[in-house]
């Protein structure tokens, strides 16, 4: 279902207001300021990179779990450098940008017109503060064939669950990339074992989602992982509220809508994203494409803003549920759409002109089948694609009849570890592979335990490994095979916790079907 025109001019004219309630004086520029604190206690962070340029963004707040992060109702100049080399003797660009408190003071810097395929430094400067040094690089060139690309993915980083020991980790793979795949704050307390605790209670206005979001970017190990390479992000559910579809709450809000531009105007506030996804009140064009030379081709989704309500709800509720599959034939409706018919069409078109080698697919959740009952009858949770059958089939249908190049999806938010072949009918044995999945576990967030997932593994042979620890994956792509290790912490309850391997798998061109390595 779609957002009806007046709610959604609802939640826009909410968020106006609160931009035209900022007193006249907020717009007087304070261009030596002086901080009594350190300014950048939410470090500093780059994303969205391209061949020719990369957002480079950090936020002033000196006093990061107030709500004005510390700082007066005034704009603030804020320079900015990218250099060459760490010492900055040799720049590629710099200029001024204004930090601005209608927008948290957060500062977003397009730096264009560098080099492609290489790495770079930078850092900002608002009066006599200098903030860290921050790492970051280009893609290759369109035409460049690339010799390699190793990223991580991550997802699902409960704040009070665990400590971000895999960050830590992480810092020492040598990545060229991190994507993150949803749930970058939590807004709401919930599971056990909790080993520290949000600062405030459940967020709903732009005041207090900031403060949430400060909280989780006061982490040492998260903000030393943004400062060591480029992220591309896209949300979940928990950014907002959980297990929200397009404009339905999980308690049916009234004024959701509200709730969801205040959430969307904090997420742009934090996260190092390009101005075309600047949000106009509960609108936020947030998925992209990321080129990687001739390599490889990300389509990062948003499968949230756009999505059909989730069918045959507990009563009284939005939100997710677990249905016996044939007690809810709503589920197989075709009009069902988790991505919006917009975004499929944007997705297919695209796949359908890429000339990459690889093709990766980055979107929230576990796209094969999972069925959740043992022996004969199914279970299905309709949060997920399994609430979206048709619009799967609709996708990997197309992805065979187009023979899409080498189509890989990641995904993450079942807080557990997946390895897949996915399959246009997961009920036919006979159905050919497609394509594969991986869908990485939680950096934190809480999941189920092994005999859950070997049980789940034995109702659905097209799962090829389930892992129940928490960590994340990463994945090495040549022009000949993609090769994904699975990284699981010892413990997310502690800050210096170890890792290990729980495996690794191979995806070798041409063939779709992970291997083991």
């Amino acid at each position: 279902m779609n957002t009806t025109r007046r709610t959604l001019l609802t939640g826009a004219a909410a968020l106006t207001a609160y931009t035209l309630l900022v007193p006249p004086f907020a717009r007087r520029a304070w261009a030596q300021p002086r901080f009594s604190a350190d300014p950048y206690t939410l470090g500093v962070a780059s994303g969205s990179p391209r061949y020719d340029g990369v957002v480079l963004w950090t936020r002033l707040a000196p006093q990061p779990l107030n709500a004005d992060g510390g700082m007066p109702a005034a704009n603030v100049e804020v320079r900015w450098e990218i250099a060459h080399d760490e010492a900055f003797r040799k720049l590629a660009g710099k200029g001024v940008a204004t930090a601005s408190p209608d927008f948290g003071h957060s500062v977003h810097v397009e730096a264009n017109g560098l080099a492609p395929g290489r790495w770079y430094w930078y850092r900002f400067m608002a009066g006599d503060a200098v903030s860290p040094v921050g790492r970051t690089r280009t893609t290759p060139a369109p035409d460049d064939a690339a010799p390699r690309l190793r990223y991580a993915f991550a997802s699902c980083q409960q704040y009070e669950q665990g400590y971000y020991a895999a960050y830590r980790h992480m810092r020492e793979e040598d990545l060229d990339l991190v994507v993150f795949l949803g749930d970058y704050i939590y807004e709401s307390s919930w599971g056990r074992d909790h080993v520290r605790k949000h600062a405030t209670p459940e967020p709903y206005t732009l005041a207090d989602y900031r403060i949430r979001y400060a909280q989780y970017k006061s982490d040492p190990d998260l903000k030393a992982m943004h400062a060591a390479a480029p992220w591309l992000v896209t949300w979940d559910d928990h950014e907002v509220d959980n297990d929200y579809a397009n404009d339905r709450s999980e308690r049916l809000e009234a004024n959701f809508l509200a709730r969801r531009a205040a959430a969307y105007r904090a997420y742009y506030e934090h996260m190092p994203l390009r101005r075309a996804a600047l949000p106009n009140g509960p609108d936020m064009r947030l998925y992209d494409r990321c080129a990687w030379g001739a390599l490889a081709e990300f389509s990062v989704l948003d499968d949230r803003q756009y999505r059909s309500h989730q069918v045959c709800p507990r009563h009284d509720r939005g939100g997710g549920s677990n249905v016996v599959g044939d007690q809810c034939p709503e589920r197989l409706d075709p009009k069902l759409t988790l991505l919006g018919a917009e975004q499929e069409r944007w997705l297919t078109d695209g796949l359908a002109a890429s000339r990459a080698r690889w093709n990766l697919i980055a979107q929230q959740t576990l796209m094969a089948q999972l069925d959740r009952t043992a022996g004969p009858g199914q279970t299905f949770w309709t949060d997920g694609w399994d609430g979206y059958p048709a619009a799967r089939r609709r996708l990997l249908d197309f992805i065979a009849t187009r023979k899409v190049a080498n189509p890989v999806v990641i995904g993450g938010d079942v807080h557990c570890t997946w390895v897949a072949d996915l399959k246009p009918d997961f009920d036919d044995p006979k159905s050919p592979v497609v394509a594969t999945e991986f869908c990485g576990t939680s950096i934190t967030s809480q999941g189920a335990g092994a005999k859950q997932v070997a049980a789940a593994m034995d109702e659905n042979p097209h799962l090829r490994f389930g892992g129940p620890k928490r960590g994340y994956l990463r994945m090495d792509v040549t022009p000949d095979r993609a090769t994904v290790t699975l990284r699981a912490l010892d413990t997310e309850k502690r800050a210096d916790s170890g890792i290990s391997t729980l495996a690794t798998f191979a995806v070798e061109n041409g063939k779709p079907g992970p291997q083991k390595a």
